[in-house]
């Protein structure tokens, strides 16, 4: 079985945040600038994704780096969203926080299975 690489999950979670963030803010009554935050990190790590498919350590290391700041940046709207009973925020937050968790992990995976072969 193919296993997805860093770079595909980095991808994917890249997507996730510019679309379900650009629709969250779109989408809302009141849109607040903050909202669009998941978007511009999601633009900014698909602009990376080819410096993270070429292996490039610094550019992976900044991706990561934007992954845990976009993961922890979403647990205040989906504890929002959560608190005012919004089932589509929370369905929203929840997806973004799962594809940001599996980016995290492929690049925690890459990263112990590089230093291996060092």
């Amino acid at each position: 079985m193919n296993q997805l690489k860093p770079y595909q999950f980095s991808a994917i979670n890249a997507i996730s945040l510019v679309l379900i963030g650009g629709y969250g803010y779109i989408q809302s009554e009141t849109p607040s600038p903050t909202a669009l935050i998941p978007v511009i990190i999601g633009a900014l790590l698909l602009l990376m994704n080819g410096g993270i498919k070429s292996e490039n350590k610094l550019v992976a290391h900044i991706a990561v780096t934007l992954t845990l700041l976009i993961l922890f940046g979403l647990t205040m709207p989906m504890l929002g969203a959560i608190e005012r009973g919004d089932n589509f925020a929370i369905m929203r937050c929840g997806i973004m926080i799962v594809t940001s968790v599996a980016a995290m992990a492929s690049f925690i995976i890459s990263f112990i299975n590089a230093r291996k072969k060092d």
